[in-house]
């Protein structure tokens, strides 16, 4: 999500941009809009702005968000560490530190100390009405303690983390004291065995650590721990892919075996979602070893179906295409404060849950582009933005 995606996989002058791969990062961003679009009118309760569904299209939602969450922030990770290494290599460590701080962790601050406090003042005024009512006060200091969360800007702070353990790990392995790796050519990608086992490992462990950390909760303030194991094993790849240049590797009917075994596990899982309900969130169950492998294969199928279909289709960028790429960061940090007032704005209109979160998304996406835009012209946003 950060600005290395628009850069070089290596040195400047050795290799190209990787132009499909900045495609794919806007088309994963608009995944993200049209994702928190769909919660506000789902029966998934865990957004800035909601409205509890009336009629049973909203389990269609449902199914949206559980298949778009099975692989959409696992493919972000996969293609952040795509460019860690060679961003690494051209910085040094202390450069490359600094613009990580630059990068994330000031957008991160800006939405903590901004952004945040926008998107939760309608949930601040009800709280607070409902304790007058109660006979006590709920200063914000106190409200905003007691509802932290760093919401959609996790990614950032997790992406941060990795990016951390990732120079300690040069560190100690001593590759810091190695002369910087040439660019890689196209690498001969992982066959079907390496592929099918890494799909069955990342299922093995997905299903053991939701035994301790099921979904549907949230720990230290990430909204899907969950999927850890997916998010730590796909930036872990991407590392690797960079250094071994598996991206040029992939072949033609690696991405359409993908797409096939994906929309055969999405099917499996829907099924699994219907009639095992909760069963599928953790603790051990049948459900959820079922449901973990589908995810696992759904997530690996989809991705390299992307990263096939992307290179091989939209491996060039036009004016529009270049305006969508530059700006999708922006969106990322801006894009719950359009949907929420949005969402206010859309309150009286009366409609099915699935025609009011297509609405809210077709108005969402020009506008969070056209706001990423405005705020990128401020003095000094582009260097963070």
């Amino acid at each position: 999500m950060t600005q290395s995606v628009n850069r070089p996989a290596t040195p400047s002058g050795t290799r190209p941009r990787l132009l499909y791969v900045d495609n794919l990062r806007t088309a994963l961003m608009a995944l993200v809009v049209v994702h928190h679009s769909v919660i506000a009118y789902s029966n998934v309760p865990r957004w800035y702005y909601i409205e509890p569904p009336a009629d049973s299209s909203a389990t269609l939602l449902d199914i949206l968000l559980v298949l778009n969450q099975a692989f959409f922030m696992g493919a972000f990770f996969l293609v952040s560490g795509l460019f860690v290494p060679g961003s690494r290599d051209r910085r040094g460590t202390r450069r490359f530190l600094k613009e990580r701080l630059l990068r994330l962790g000031v957008p991160l601050l800006l939405w903590l100390l901004v952004l945040r406090p926008l998107v939760t003042v309608g949930r601040y005024t009800a709280e607070r009405d409902a304790a007058v009512q109660r006979g006590s006060e709920l200063p914000y200091w106190e409200f905003y303690l007691s509802s932290f969360t760093s919401g959609p800007m996790w990614f950032v702070e997790v992406l941060l983390v990795f990016s951390v353990l990732y120079v300690l790990w040069r560190h100690l392995t001593g590759e810091d004291r190695r002369a910087s790796e040439p660019a890689p050519a196209a690498g001969r990608a992982p066959g079907a065995v390496a592929i099918v086992g890494f799909t069955v490992g990342l299922a093995l462990v997905t299903y053991l650590w939701r035994i301790v950390v099921p979904m549907g909760i949230s720990v230290l303030g990430l909204p899907s721990p969950a999927y850890l194991p997916q998010y730590v094993a796909l930036f872990v790849v991407g590392l690797v892919a960079a250094r071994r240049g598996w991206l040029e590797g992939l072949s033609r009917t690696a991405g359409r075996v993908g797409f096939a075994v994906a929309a055969v596990a999405a099917v499996v899982l829907v099924l699994c979602l219907i009639f095992a309900g909760e069963g599928i969130l953790g603790h051990g169950t049948p459900a959820s070893l079922i449901a973990a492998t589908c995810e696992s294969v759904l997530a690996v199928g989809v991705i390299l179906g992307l990263l096939v279909l992307f290179r091989e289709r939209f491996g060039h960028q036009g004016r529009r295409r270049r305006f969508l790429s530059a700006h999708a960061y922006a969106v990322y940090v801006i894009h719950p404060v359009v949907l929420v007032a949005l969402g206010y704005a859309l309150r009286d209109v009366q409609a099915p849950a699935v025609a009011k979160a297509a609405l809210l998304t077709a108005l969402a996406l020009p506008l969070c582009w056209a706001t990423a835009y405005l705020v990128r012209a401020l003095p000094g946003a582009r260097k963070v933005l």
